[in-house]
């Protein structure tokens, strides 16, 4: 309010405070109804808010519900997680001690299969030297067969010429008695030409005189015996052989006593190669290592102690 304001005269300044209250009494008037319309809109207000507290307080309710049911869920599900960590920790350690047997076991075998692959190689390389070992026993039986069929033909050819040899040895001894008697003959013609008549004729018995480059032999059988005389008294009167007949007859005797004596010392080889099989035999078999003794455990073969003969 402006109290120091100057007035012209009283009716103006009646008029202005007049109309100066008149002018508070509208003002108060319409704060008046504007408080009217504010209780009015406060106590909407307030039903609203109490509604909207009512049905807040419903929600907190139906919420503090779900809170408690999800909580006992959650404690359920934390005891349930609990559990499962438990024995997925369980679990785990299991796999973890059944991981390591396997990886223990799983290295056991590979060292198993080395050792199985290093044995194979050992038993390939045995096997490679038992089948060399083997062809070269082959071939060294089938040379030692051959060997033994020659000289068992040649023990059959030996028999024969030893047969041969002793006819003609026989026949020999007939030729040389028959020349000494013939010989003999011829001295005593000689001198009964001179004028000694009278003298008689002996027979000239077998003296066992052998000639220079032969070897006396008696008869293989008694029946032979009386053969010398025999034959001498048939070349006594039969036709006398020639030089010739006599010089072939010795030629053959000495061939067939050399063809004898080279059978023999074939025969003397044969032996000493047959005595010194089984000890190379013997000596190879010693340089065979564990492992191909091991082999030979499964499969043996028959060992060649070399390759006998008679005569």
């Amino acid at each position: 309010m402006d109290s120091s304001k100057k007035f012209a005269s009283k009716d103006q300044e009646i008029e202005h405070w007049r109309n100066l209250a008149q002018k508070f009494k509208q003002e108060l008037e319409e704060t008046k109804e504007e408080l009217e319309e504010f209780q009015i809109s406060s106590r909407e207000l307030e039903q609203e808010l109490e509604t909207q507290l009512k049905q807040e307080e419903k929600k907190n309710k139906e919420l503090m519900l779900i809170s408690e049911r999800l909580q006992n869920e959650c404690d359920s599900l934390r005891d349930k997680l609990q559990k499962l960590q438990t024995d997925s920790h369980n679990r785990i350690t299991e796999l973890e001690d059944s991981f390591a047997r396997v990886e223990a076991h799983k290295n056991e075998l590979h060292k198993y299969i080395r050792e199985l692959e290093q044995d194979n190689d050992d038993l390939e390389r045995a096997k490679r030297a038992t089948v060399v070992s083997l062809e070269d026993f082959e071939l060294r039986l089938n040379q030692a067969i051959e060997r033994n069929a020659f000289l068992e033909s040649e023990l059959d050819e030996k028999g024969v010429l030893l047969d041969t040899v002793q006819r003609l040895k026989d026949e020999a001894r007939d030729l040389k008695s028959e020349i000494d008697v013939r010989q003999h003959q011829e001295v005593v013609l000689k001198t009964s030409d001179d004028g000694l008549l009278g003298v008689a004729v002996l027979p000239m018995q077998d003296s066992g005189y052998v000639a220079p480059g032969t070897t006396p032999t008696t008869p293989t059988t008694p029946t032979d015996r009386g053969q010398p005389s025999a034959r001498v008294a048939s070349g006594i009167t039969g036709t006398p052989l020639t030089p010739s007949a006599r010089i072939s007859a010795l030629n053959i005797v000495g061939d067939l006593l050399r063809k004898v004596g080279a059978l023999e010392s074939k025969l003397a080889t044969c032996r000493n190669f047959s005595r010194d099989e089984p000890r190379n035999k013997a000596g190879a078999g010693a340089v065979n290592s564990s492992r191909t003794k091991r082999l030979s455990r499964g499969s043996s073969l028959p060992v060649q102690t070399g390759v006998k003969m008679t005569v």
